[in-house]
């Protein structure tokens, strides 16, 4: 078993595709049904739908979320400071996407927006998950 970090869950990479789509219900089936990838994670909002999963493909965790009108391309990075690495990515020049904060699902995570305009989400993990 991959030893576990303090800052990130045992077994993850630092960084990760981060796929935000309208339907992640649609997106997990077609997972599940071409890679038999199943959910490592899921957190669902109040109304049912998916807020945050996670599933592994052979040795690589692809995150989703569910929301309209966003941004393509984004990318998680589980870093051991996250309140430092949103200050340097501020500092340059990225701009704000989400302010850091607990998100419930036991991260502590902000997002950043770079010139390209690809999002990254930093995060560190404060407390182990339930799947």
């Amino acid at each position: 078993m991959p030893e576990r970090s303090s800052y990130k869950p045992a077994g993850y990479t630092s960084a990760a595709p981060y796929l935000i789509v309208a339907d992640a219900e649609a997106l997990l089936g077609f997972l599940r049904a071409v890679f038999g990838a199943e959910p490592l994670f899921l957190h669902r909002r109040d109304d049912g739908s998916i807020a945050h999963a996670e599933v592994r493909i052979d040795d690589t965790v692809v995150m989703c979320g569910q929301a309209e009108g966003v941004p393509p391309a984004h990318v998680h990075v589980y870093l051991a400071d996250v309140d430092a690495a949103f200050a340097r990515a501020l500092a340059a020049g990225g701009s704000e996407v989400q302010p850091v904060a607990e998100k419930g699902d036991g991260d502590r995570r902000g997002g950043v927006a770079d010139r390209s305009g690809t999002v990254w989400w930093l995060s560190t993990q404060i407390s182990p998950r339930n799947p």
